[in-house]
């Protein structure tokens, strides 16, 4: 990506009211060349002897501004603002720019930022990948590289995974920003236009990465009629009123993404699709009725089968025939064979693959799509191709019109578009390959501050969910006892409330967090870490969620977490793991897991299973190697079929860009 030496990141004459990377289709070679040096990357992993020189920098910087009286200090800051303004990201003003930071924080916010977390800031600066361990407090590290870019005069979009950590985030490092002069907006789910407009005009703009990709493509929609980089750089330039006028946005020009590997490995995997509603007729509202009633008349093993593997349901020949046969009767669009059958496909998907309180909630007689990888609800969401309408068809709601794409892009191609691009996460060495490759961000291992006391224990893969249950809350019950907080991790509502049954069935007081309570998630994670507490929560109290320990929690062991399930990727456990540890705190973790648990049951391979069988013994576990080897296995072939799905969509990506530069449409 662009190196942050580059001064010049910002609209202006050079590069436009609206700058951004253009897109750009790789050949064969340049496509080979990036995978190899995805490779690479985690092989040779940057051992970056400067970092350290440029800490002693901001260290001596930082000695004498210590000794600045108020007004003394304030003066300083504007004389840097004025620098960076003139001479943008040079190298030459970086170790002054971070002491004044670090100075400003320290008096403002109380902490000081740390040697480490000077490191990580000067990665981001460089456009590459800081890995951090949870807990070594990567939202004030980003204070160091946000604030030095806006005092250029860049605008800078901090990306996190949801509008609970962009309002956490934004108001404590807001006193640090106003300090230093510079504005901050926040942009969430329910943020109106006027004022989404007036946050991305700030100096510093916390989002989600979500709201943000669609506000682009809802610029790009305004933007359809300007052709080409060249008439949006001259055209502020001979018009007072111009199409830019109307935008959300000020270009693609500083990025930092929080939980980077979240945002642009794990959902990667599904392009993002503007769309506005249409209208439903009753002739749709009768064809989804009619295609649910069919292929709930259709039988499983002889008519289709389910792959919950890939997610897929199959016809067989004989189901195909029934389907044809009944769609004859039935008239219309039914008499063509092909939508015939992609009907009945996507209805036997609504009523097979997608469930209650896992994929999707149903909240006031409307469906929500839940969020596999955060946990939380997706606001104004829909399935495609008429499969949300089934799902509606499926639960007996008011059936919604379908949504018209207006316009769609993926991650991938998004984030290139930055013209520098950088983020932190606690979790990259597993996926530093494919951040190298696609975006060109090399990951640097930064150390800890304090040496971590988490400690794991042993895993346990039960033969049946009825066993694996037991166990958990046998486990609460004896860490009730020992007065240390517990938080129970699930991958679904319905899981996380079917351990809150058991739990009430035996007198233990305890918290919920999933889609349902995200309302009052703030006031639960702070209660979370008190003695005896305990919390079940899915994905939602994964990643940026800081439990705070109350006093006497330390001295008892800290947190202790338990995985009641494996994720479709590790990263995603050790986020769950992460919470507990953090700063060098103490804490535990483990895994109790059962045999037909979704990402067992899905990966498992046939002589696996029979070998896990034969060693079954309910309701003990099995043996720990054998338990470690089935994990291991279901977890990186999981893994890789992800990684096949964003390669898939690259590629799409790829073809879709040269069918429309051929057009002559964006797009």
């Amino acid at each position: 990506m662009t190196s942050a030496s580059n001064s010049v990141l910002r609209p202006g004459h050079q590069l436009g009211a609206y700058p951004e990377r253009g897109s750009e289709n790789k050949g064969w070679f340049d496509a080979l060349s990036a995978q190899l040096g995805g490779y690479l990357a985690t092989r040779l992993q940057r051992k970056n002897r400067n970092l350290q020189a440029f800490v002693e920098d901001v260290e001596r910087a930082g000695t004498a501004l210590s000794e600045l009286s108020e007004a003394d200090f304030l003066r300083r800051i504007d004389a840097l603002r004025k620098v960076l303004r003139r001479d943008g990201l040079a190298s030459r003003h970086l170790a002054m720019a971070f002491a004044i930071v670090r100075e400003a924080s320290a008096r403002v916010l109380g902490m000081r930022h740390y040697a480490v977390q000077v490191m990580a800031g000067r990665v981001l600066l460089d456009g590459m990948l800081a890995e951090m361990e949870t807990g070594e407090g990567k939202t004030l590290m980003a204070t160091l590289p946000a604030s030095v870019a806006a005092m250029a005069g860049i605008p800078v979009h901090v990306i996190t995974v949801n509008d609970y950590l962009v309002v956490r985030d934004a108001e404590q490092m807001s006193p640090l920003y106003h300090y230093l002069g510079l504005t901050v907006g926040t942009v969430g789910e329910q943020t109106q236009e006027t004022e989404r407009r007036a946050a991305y005009a700030a100096d510093i703009t916390y989002c989600t990465n979500k709201t943000l990709v669609f506000d682009y493509l809802r610029d790009r929609l305004h933007l359809k009629d300007v052709q080409g980089t060249v008439s949006l750089r001259t055209e502020p330039l001979y018009a007072k009123q111009t199409r830019l006028d109307n935008v959300l946005m000020r270009g693609l020009c500083f990025c930092i993404v929080d939980e980077a590997d979240s945002v642009l490995i794990d959902e990667a995997g599904t392009p993002l699709i503007l769309s506005q509603g249409g209208q439903v007729s009753e002739k749709d509202v009768l064809l989804y009725r009619q295609a649910v009633q069919l292929a709930r008349s259709l039988t499983p093993g002889e008519d289709f089968v389910v792959d919950e593997k890939l997610r897929q349901v199959r016809l067989t020949a004989a189901g195909k025939e029934r389907a044809v046969t009944a769609g004859e009767e039935l008239g219309g669009q039914w008499q063509m064979r092909t939508r015939c059958e992609e009907l009945v496909g996507q209805a036997l998907s609504a009523c097979h693959l997608f469930r209650r309180d896992r994929e999707y909630l149903v909240n006031d007689g409307k469906v929500s799509i839940i969020d596999d990888f955060t946990g939380r609800v997706m606001a104004d969401r829909k399935w495609e191709r008429g499969l949300h309408q089934m799902i509606e068809v499926k639960e007996g709601c008011e059936i919604s019109p379908p949504n018209e794409v207006l316009a769609r892009i993926s991650y991938q191609k998004f984030f290139r578009r930055y013209l520098h691009l950088s983020g932190m996460t606690g979790t990259a060495r597993e996926t530093a390959a494919e951040l190298s490759a696609v975006y060109g961000l090399k990951v640097v291992k930064i150390p800890t501050h304090r040496e971590s006391l988490l400690q794991r224990q042993a895993d346990r893969l039960y033969p049946t969910q009825e066993a694996k249950w037991r166990r958990v809350v046998a486990r609460v019950i004896e860490l009730h006892k020992q007065q240390r907080p517990v938080l129970v991790g699930t991958r679904s509502v319905a899981d996380s409330e079917t351990l809150s049954r058991m739990l009430g069935r035996v007198g233990l007081p305890h918290q919920v967090l999933n889609a349902r309570q995200d309302k009052d998630e703030a006031e639960l994670v702070a209660q979370a870490g008190h003695p005896g507490a305990i919390m079940i929560a899915t994905n939602m109290a994964g990643r940026g969620t800081d439990i705070p320990l109350a006093p006497g929690v330390r001295e008892n062991g800290g947190l202790h977490v338990i995985a009641a399930e494996r994720n479709s990727a590790r990263r995603i456990d050790r986020q769950l793991f992460g919470r507990s540890g953090r700063q060098g705190a103490p804490g535990s973790y483990e895994s109790i897991l059962a045999l037909d648990d979704r990402i067992v049951s899905e990966h498992i391979p046939q002589f696996l299973r029979r070998l896990a069988e034969r060693y079954a013994r309910d309701p003990h576990p099995l043996p720990r190697w054998l338990g470690t080897l089935v994990l291991a296995y279901c977890q990186r072939q999981s893994e890789s079929q992800q990684r096949r799905q964003r390669k898939v969509l690259e590629r799409m990506d790829e073809y879709l860009g040269k069918m429309l530069a051929f057009t002559g449409k964006t797009e």
